[in-house]
């Protein structure tokens, strides 16, 4: 069944807000935005112009310097608001649990939000994901700390689940974290909502994550 229902920080705010700065200015900064990760993820961050990104946003080509001093910088924001699409969707999903959640099911929880947050905002999730590895080790550093942290998280949640022996704990969380975060963040290039629900999907990916493709482990909900 397709879940539909969104919790209260998952509806909140949109990706990029305008609240605050008024009127058309922050419009065109949120437009600015949009059109540069729909490029970025589209071509790259190196074959990217800024006049590309005036002329998709639809604005002069200068008009840009009113709010971003560089390319750099534009990038750094959609990048950071790639993670935090992310980020927000996983922690809203974990703290709608009950307490008595098992740590699987926190886990479960956060599959299912990180594909939510990944897919619902594609442009920037997908711009995040396919040119971190273009960008020079400065930009790297500026972006780290919300990528670090949201690693913690499921360091954390990985390593709470091994701790009360709900998963293995024979493999270094990190390692546990990296395989099913590159897993997730690949759906961005095969996952068509024609063929089956976020929910479906999710629920699959963790049955094969919990318990494999033995035979033994049972039917898998069909995508």
């Amino acid at each position: 069944m397709e879940c539909t229902e969104k919790t209260a920080s998952e509806k909140a705010e949109p990706l990029v807000s305008s609240r605050g700065e008024g009127g058309r200015s922050a419009a065109s900064r949120a437009q600015i935005l949009a059109s540069a990760a729909k490029l970025f993820r589209e071509q790259g961050y190196v074959a990217t112009t800024l006049r590309q990104i005036a002329t998709e946003a639809g604005i002069q080509a200068g008009s840009i310097y009113y709010h971003f001093a560089s390319k750099d910088d534009i990038l750094i924001e959609v990048l950071d608001a790639g993670i935090a699409s992310v980020s927000n969707a996983v922690r809203a999903r974990v703290a709608n649990l009950p307490p008595t959640a098992t740590h699987r099911e926190r886990i479960r929880a956060a599959v299912l939000g990180h594909l939510l947050g990944l897919l619902r905002h594609g442009d920037f999730s997908s711009a995040s994901i396919r040119t971190y590895g273009q960008i020079s080790v400065a930009l790297k550093k500026r972006h780290r700390p919300i990528r670090e942290d949201y690693a913690r998280l499921w360091d954390e949640m990985i390593e709470n689940a091994q701790k009360a022996g709900e998963i293995r704990a024979d493999i270094p969380a990190k390692t546990m974290r990296l395989y099913l975060l590159g897993s997730l963040n690949w759906t961005v290039e095969w996952f068509n909502p024609r063929r089956g629900g976020v929910q479906a999907l999710s629920e699959n990916i963790c049955d094969l994550v919990f318990d494999g493709i033995s035979p033994e482990a049972g039917p898998l909900m069909k995508c």
